[in-house]
């Protein structure tokens, strides 16, 4: 064999750097292409009209890079192979000395302190995304499920089943307080008002049951829920809406908290991607020492790990260099350890109770069936600690990842976000069933949603 082809074999190959995990180990079994077309959708029409300046800039940007970082590539391959010309391995020098050829692919294994940001397909800037709120749009929620187009529970979670607190001080929104949701002196549900004094409480569908809202500062209001209508059949969506006055005043608070949870099964190459090409920009345009993030990940069991986790900082280098090791494996069935890592994360003891707090789950698969009563515990001690939970839905997904993401997010008070085909980047992307929205930047609705908790 030439040394020159040996060469091109060895530059191809790319080594997995040892990623040291927090969380649980499991070892039993150790083409992109960007739309020129700029098209905004509403609820999935095309309509009228350019897309947004910064959009349709991102786009153009990308298609024009690509064949420049190619030939770049291929710059770099020659002077390699060149520098051992044709030699033949084993093959004599002048001297009849065997010749030594160099061993590229060790020369060239990235070194995992450095600040370099793995080349997996993706484009920063590029991955675009909707977003909806069924909490803001419940009437629209109760119908297709009152029709019968989406259906509850999934994995667990049912949301169908809420009372909607709004909490106030002389008219004024009261933020950053508990409320609760009490059968006699049981809680069955906990949840923190927003800074729109908002909160949402929720409970299984039962016989009819007269339960307590308790806040702080405020005389307890006693709502029904449950039962039966007037044909016998039960009263199916339901949620009753209460405004409660209270003495108590609103607290802000000046450091927040923002996770990453992060599938990093084969199927997610281009999300991690992303993430690692992007992390950097998100967190200076929202951070300052007020600001600190943690970036997790998890596959499945069987894969190299099942889950991944790290603390909160304010060192943004150090969780770029997380990402950076990062890369997609393992997986190859549809559910993947979700309840696992919820489990972990959101009872986490590194959530600090006088902050802001945001997750956001970016991921393409359910959990296991068999995980309903872990999932339930970890949403209801989200919402209890006042974390919103952001599924980012990427491709590829069916319709019972959609609606488990939309229980999620409706529970914990966030909003809904899901990848869209606009961008041309990966696969195919679920168009969920919900009303008009804008086709924006990924970037800009993390940005967004982080920058909204203040």
């Amino acid at each position: 064999m030439k040394t020159r082809a040996l060469l091109m074999a060895l530059t191809l190959i790319v080594s997995a750097a040892a990623l040291t995990s927090c969380g649980s180990a499991d070892n039993s079994a150790a083409d992109s292409s960007i739309s020129a077309g700029g098209e905004i959708r509403m609820g999935g029409e095309a309509v009228n009209g350019d897309a947004s300046p910064a959009l349709e800039a991102a786009l153009d940007d990308a298609g024009e890079a690509a064949p420049a970082e190619a030939e770049a590539g291929e710059a770099d391959l020659s002077d390699d192979m060149l520098a051992v010309k044709d030699a033949e391995i084993g093959a004599d020098d002048e001297d009849g000395a065997v010749v030594d050829v160099p061993d590229i692919a060790e020369e060239t294994e990235p070194d995992p302190d450095e600040d370099i940001i793995p080349d997996n397909g993706g484009e920063a800037f590029v991955l675009t995304a909707g977003e909806w709120n069924d909490n803001e749009n419940w009437g629209f929620f109760s119908n297709i499920v009152s029709n019968g187009t989406i259906s509850f529970p999934q994995y667990g979670l049912d949301p169908t089943h809420r009372v909607a607190v709004n909490l106030t001080n002389g008219g004024e929104p009261v933020r950053n307080k508990k409320v609760e949701l009490k059968d006699g002196g049981t809680t069955m549900w906990s949840a923190v008002t927003d800074k729109e004094g908002n909160a949402y409480l929720f409970t299984p569908a039962t016989a009819k049951v007269e339960y307590t809202v308790a806040a702080e500062g405020a005389e307890p209001v006693t709502v029904t829920m449950g039962g039966e209508n007037e044909e016998g059949q039960g009263t199916g969506i339901e949620s009753p809406e209460l405004s409660i006055e209270t003495g108590d005043s609103t607290v802000s608070y000046d450091k927040t908290q923002v996770m990453f949870i992060l599938d990093t099964t084969g199927s997610m190459g281009d999300e991690i991607a992303y993430l690692q090409k992007d992390f950097t920009s998100i967190a200076e345009e929202v951070g300052g020492n007020d600001v600190t993030f943690s970036v997790n990940f998890y596959k499945d069991k069987g894969d190299d790990y099942v889950t991944s986790c790290n603390d909160f900082t304010d060192d943004i280098k150090s969780v770029q260099k997380l990402l950076n090791k990062e890369r997609a494996s393992g997986g190859g069935d549809t559910p993947e350890a979700v309840a696992e890592i919820l489990d972990e994360t959101m009872n986490s003891s590194g959530w600090e109770s006088d902050s802001n707090k945001i997750a956001f789950l970016i991921f393409d698969a359910p959990p296991h069936s068999d995980t309903e009563q872990v999932i339930m515990g970890a949403i209801a001690k989200a919402a209890e600690q006042g974390i919103k939970l952001v599924p980012v839905v990427a491709s590829n997904a069916d319709r019972e990842t959609e609606l488990f993401g939309r229980a999620a997010a409706i529970m914990t008070g966030a909003n809904y976000v899901f990848l869209t085909d606009d961008s041309g980047v990966g696969g195919s992307h679920l168009e969920p069933i919900i009303g008009a929205y804008d086709v924006e930047l990924l970037h800009d609705i993390i940005v967004r949603n982080i920058t909204e908790l203040k």
